[in-house]
């Protein structure tokens, strides 16, 4: 298998969690958004968050940046598009993924 089939596998398989796609489409806004927020109130445990977040930047779709005790996370939106054209845009239409958690 090639490696960019690789990459579109990790990505599709990270986004195939309901929660990690609710994360995407969150970030799709284009704004960095701090790890901590009323914007993440999934109803599950900060550890499970941070279990997310990580699947998600090892699987490329995302970005951390630490400044001291502050993280933000950002969706690599450039990136994905220009690799996966339309991609995003298909993750976070309102119809895609909508799940009541």
């Amino acid at each position: 298998m090639a490696e960019e089939d690789a990459a579109l596998v990790d990505v599709l398989r990270a986004v195939a969690d309901p929660i990690r796609l609710r994360i995407v489409q969150t970030l799709a806004d284009g704004r960095p958004h701090g790890k901590c927020g009323t914007h993440w109130d999934f109803g599950v445990h900060k550890s499970t968050m941070t279990h997310h977040f990580r699947i998600l930047r090892e699987a490329g779709l995302t970005r951390t940046t630490v400044t001291g005790r502050t993280h933000t996370i950002e969706l690599r939106r450039d990136e994905l598009d220009a690799r996966f054209p339309g991609l995003i845009e298909a993750l976070t239409r309102s119809s895609v993924g909508v799940v009541d958690l």
